[in-house]
């Protein structure tokens, strides 16, 4: 029997200092680009608010919960992510959500 694959969605709001923007958006390049090159990678959106400029949202999308666990260990992740960006947020909020079918 094959196992139900469920797409998985990260949706996760970075703050920041505002000096710090310019140099998170040029890591969240860098790992995007890395994370779009996963087998598992559906999706990655960067999105700046308009109203809070030390405010980034990404909105990921991953194929199943192997292809979330997958990008979480890779190298990339680790390298960039872990130890470039997540030392200049003041705030980390992420959700992991799953699509809902609406009958």
């Amino acid at each position: 029997m094959n196992a139900v694959v469920t797409p998985i969605v990260i949706v996760a709001r970075w703050q920041m200092p505002l000096e710090a923007v310019d140099e998170v958006l040029r890591h969240v390049a860098e790992v995007r680009e890395a994370t779009l090159a996963e087998p598992g990678c559906l999706g990655y959106e960067v999105f700046q608010a308009i109203a809070k400029l030390g405010e980034v949202l990404l909105l990921e999308h991953y194929r199943d919960d192997a292809s979330l666990q997958a990008h979480r260990e890779s190298a990339h992740y680790r390298a960039v992510v872990v130890d470039r960006i997540l030392p200049l947020l003041t705030r980390r909020q992420v959700e992991i959500l799953r699509p809902h079918a609406v009958a």
